[in-house]
């Protein structure tokens, strides 16, 4: 025991001679050939706890996902979705050590949706809200009522009271449930004139008595005063004039079926200065 302590010792000292008399550049390369191991070792522990780490923080679940579906993001507006989580995990009460907030402005799809980028665009969407990820959905009027017309969505009356939704009554939009059990038929042409035929109504869908079963699907956000105006989304609506089955084009959202927490979207509302 002793005597390996010495021999130790004896290394030690002959190391600390060599050392001494080295140049900086010749104590790296000294160092990089006897330690470069255990160096590398070391360096990929820590790549490894820092994956796992972010894997971990990226893994938290969401307790708010809205998805703004053709939310017309420009260069200005790039980072507010990112403001608007950490804004909205902090306004909502939500632990941020335990789950995650994520406003999605990536989406786009179309009418038609012909593309294969919107096929997967379509494909995502379906996908998440079949796992109950998404809470809100927020969409032009066009886009919004293709989904509602798919009973996308839930009916407000049947998930919220009458005092939740009192500070969004003149705001509510409505679809016409009448048209969910229309079959369009399975041909092409029939499907073709069935689509035109739902484009040629013109129907005010913030009066639900313009409809033989109105049902109340989503919240109207208005051009001025709240977040989502302040920050440009959506604008695109205004400035060419859009309008749809008769009437102007707007931005509304709407809670999925399949959303686990419907409530958080009020809050999301409230954050949004709709109330």
């Amino acid at each position: 025991m002793s005597s390996d302590k010495t021999v130790n010792q004896e290394i030690r000292e002959q190391q600390k001679q060599a050392l001494s008399t080295m140049s900086f550049k010749e104590k790296l390369a000294y160092f990089w050939d006897y330690y470069k191991i255990h160096t590398i070792a070391v360096v990929c522990g820590i790549a490894l706890v820092v994956s796992f780490v972010r894997q971990v923080a990226a893994n938290k679940p969401y307790a708010f996902y809205a998805m703004l579906l053709n939310a017309a993001v420009s260069e200005e507006n790039t980072d507010i979705s990112v403001i608007w989580e950490n804004e909205f995990l902090e306004f909502a009460g939500i632990d941020s050590e335990a789950y995650r907030v994520c406003i999605d402005t990536t989406l786009s799809v179309s009418s038609d949706g012909s593309s294969q980028y919107e096929m997967a665009n379509r494909q995502k969407l379906v996908a998440m809200m079949h796992a109950g990820d998404i809470h809100a959905i927020v969409a032009d009027t066009e886009t919004f009522e293709s989904y509602a017309h798919a009973e996308t969505f839930c009916n407000l009356s049947d998930i919220f009271t009458k005092e939740e939704l009192a500070p969004y009554a003149d705001l509510l939009y409505y679809t016409d449930a009448a048209a969910f059990d229309e079959d369009s038929g399975g041909t092409l042409t029939e499907m073709e004139a069935a689509q035109k035929a739902f484009y040629a109504m013109v129907i005010d869908h913030s009066d639900p008595t313009a409809m033989e079963k109105p049902i109340a699907v989503g919240i109207r956000i208005p051009t001025s005063g709240n977040k989502m105006a302040d920050a440009g989304y959506y604008n695109y609506l205004n400035e060419g004039d859009l309008s749809f089955q008769g009437y102007p084009s707007e931005t509304v959202l709407g809670i999925p079926l399949s959303a686990k927490d419907p409530k958080v979207a009020l809050q999301f509302l409230s954050y949004l200065n709709l109330k």
